[in-house]
């Protein structure tokens, strides 16, 4: 008796899957080639697909599929001219359906929650999440922040020590938000030496 193998049909591409290429998703038999989302071409796996009718979408994909149509149309936004012009401030509702509305305090862009930090309050994207001193990065236990400006802890130390205060620290600050760049003060040149060089009158 010989082995024929399997009659089953890939969903995507419509040919046989041999049992070393199956993958099964929804009771749907792919080659694991073709187990790809329907609008990237993006290979996925089990922990992060979505499907309707059968039609595979990453999860990012899916969620913006049913976020700009509202339903599950199967269709992403055509680039013809909407039917009508939408308010541009949603409301509490919508907010719950568009996405996030939160911006980095580090580059002032959108922070999705896939790529999203979020400390004292503030939503930053991983890759912003540094230190403003030397661009190290940062985690929840590694950072210490003044005036909404992050820092290393190592680097805070430092720059805490350089003075013995936080003023410079806080003006750096300031200057860092402004995008002023900091100039440090020249020190006053001594006019009469002769004037500073009075007797020591301690009394003993």
């Amino acid at each position: 008796m010989s082995f024929t193998g399997t009659l089953d049909k890939c969903k995507a591409c419509d040919k046989t899957v041999y049992v070393v290429d199956l993958l099964t998703a929804d009771g749907i038999t792919y080659h694991k080639s073709c187990f790809k989302c329907s609008h990237c071409k993006g290979t996925l796996v089990m922990s992060n697909y979505s499907s309707m009718d059968g039609v595979l979408y990453c999860k990012t994909h899916f969620e913006q599929l049913f976020k700009e149509s509202g339903n599950f149309s199967k269709n992403f936004q055509t680039t013809g001219k909407p039917e009508r012009e939408h308010s541009t401030v949603p409301n509490k509702l919508s907010s719950l359906f568009c996405g996030t509305q939160d911006k980095c305090p580090a580059c002032k862009k959108t922070v999705y929650p896939l790529e999203k930090v979020t400390m004292e309050g503030e939503s930053f994207h991983k890759s912003c999440f540094k230190c403003a001193h030397g661009g190290c990065p940062l985690t929840h236990c590694s950072y210490a922040a003044l005036d909404g400006v992050l820092y290393c802890k190592h680097h805070f130390a430092q720059l805490f020590m350089e003075k013995g205060n936080y003023n410079h620290v806080l003006e750096a600050a300031t200057h860092k938000k402004s995008g002023v760049a900091l100039v440090e003060p020249e020190p006053e040149p001594a006019e009469n030496n002769e004037s500073n060089s009075e007797p020591d009158q301690t009394q003993e």
